[in-house]
């Protein structure tokens, strides 16, 4: 391999390579340390913090394309906590409309979990945050529209009237 750059190499565990590595694996354990704090500390604040991701979708829920690392990181971004991508930890796309527990990594021991909302509106994701389910929603609305008139007859009266 050629090049100038610094390869990081794996060295013998020689005396004289102890001795250089010695000195420096305090401060390396220092700065993870310090690391693994601040990481706890942002932990702690995005712990169950719930992020809202608009998207369209169909009647049944399914989104018209998918929700992934790179929107969850975006939209944590916009909220003011800096999360990239990579940090996201995402076993699958989300492809449907609810709320969606996602672990985000912060350091190699501290994660967090938030929840992502997604819904097609906000007043959407206000419901599914409060617990109702709007695709049951959706179907309650046709349902009262028909409960409307009494019976069918007392429709067909009032059709009957708007069309003189």
């Amino acid at each position: 391999c050629s090049g100038g750059g610094s390869l990081r190499k794996a060295r013998r565990a020689t005396e004289e390579n102890l001795k250089y590595f010695e000195p420096r694996r305090v401060q390396l354990e220092a700065r993870n340390l310090e690391l693994r704090k601040e990481a706890e500390q942002v932990a702690a604040k995005m712990d169950g913090a719930s992020f809202i991701i608009l998207r369209q979708s169909g009647e049944s829920g399914m989104l018209y394309g998918s929700v992934n690392s790179r929107d969850i990181a975006a939209a944590m971004t916009e909220e003011g906590f800096s999360v990239g991508r990579q940090q996201v930890s995402l076993s699958r796309q989300i492809k449907n409309l609810g709320l969606h527990d996602v672990r985000i990594v912060l350091h190699p021991e501290v994660s967090a979990t938030v929840a992502i909302n997604v819904a097609r509106s906000a007043e959407e994701a206000e419901q599914q945050a409060a617990g109702v389910n709007v695709l049951l929603r959706d179907d309650d609305d046709e349902t009262a529209d028909e409960e409307w008139f009494e019976d069918d007859a007392d429709a067909e009266d009032l059709k009957a009237e708007g069309d003189e």
